[in-house]
């Protein structure tokens, strides 16, 4: 079962999401985070929210700006909004009486729910899925209009046949976010996922996470398992271990 709904972004713009519903009484609730450009309905984020309410943890996943059903521009977005609008989807979670326990992100939405965490209310435990412990990481999958976007203020950029209004203020503010002190000030139980062989965001990133964490602090080796998560099983694998650590964190406190 599946609810659609909206809230109000950090910007303004509304935000268009899904919360996957458990079947029977709900063991908790969570946001999810999605990928760069991905979306709500990336295999990552649909498989594992539909995993764990599969196994009774209720899931919001929602696209960004400017992505999916959401209103507003992509090129008008940065680290900071994504991790604030992170922290919008819990206040929408907790104004509808779901409070979030559990925030779970994927690549760079694992980076924005690490920064998110201390803010978001309710949440009680933070899972990352293939993040990177830099941000500006993704400058990568834009490296070819980088100089383009630095000189004239904006380029064009076409991403899995959409195109995208690359600016120089995202390219400033995600290369001015720092992890390490928002890891090391979490005091939240962490669960860290990771393949050893993700060709997109390397294993070192999750080994950098977790020695800057401090306990509680879990790491799961995601063997086989490629960066997004489009493999048989690879996603609903995840969503079990999410489910069954989490278990812990739920519920009343």
């Amino acid at each position: 079962m599946a609810e659609r709904v909206k809230f109000q972004s950090s910007t303004g713009p509304m935000l268009a999401g899904i919360i996957d519903l458990p079947e029977g009484t709900p063991r908790g609730w969570g946001v999810f985070s999605h990928g760069f450009t991905l979306g709500k309905d990336s295999p990552a984020a649909a498989r594992i929210c539909k995993q764990l309410a599969s196994d009774g943890i209720g899931m919001l996943r929602f696209d960004a700006i400017g992505l999916g059903d959401s209103e507003g521009h992509w090129g008008d977005g940065s680290f900071t909004h994504k991790t604030n609008d992170v922290i919008e989807a819990c206040k929408f979670m907790t104004e509808r009486g779901t409070p979030s326990a559990l925030l779970v992100g994927h690549s760079f939405g694992g980076a924005s729910v690490l920064s998110a965490a201390r803010q978001a209310p309710g949440v009680r435990a933070v899972v990352t899925v293939g993040a990177p412990i830099d941000p500006s990481h993704v400058e990568k999958q834009y490296d070819d209009i980088l100089d383009c976007v630095l000189a004239n203020g904006s380029a064009q950029w076409m991403v899995g046949g959409r195109e995208l209004t690359l600016k120089r203020d995202f390219v400033e503010d995600v290369r001015a976010a720092k992890l390490h002190s928002k890891i090391k000030e979490l005091h939240l139980p962490l669960l860290i996922l990771h393949s050893p062989t993700d060709n997109t965001v390397g294993i070192e990133n999750a080994s950098e996470i977790f020695r800057t964490a401090r306990h509680p602090r879990s790491f799961v080796s995601l063997e086989g398992t490629e960066h997004l998560l489009t493999g048989p099983g690879q996603a609903k694998r995840a969503g079990r271990i999410i489910g069954a650590w989490a278990d812990a964190y739920l519920g009343a406190k």
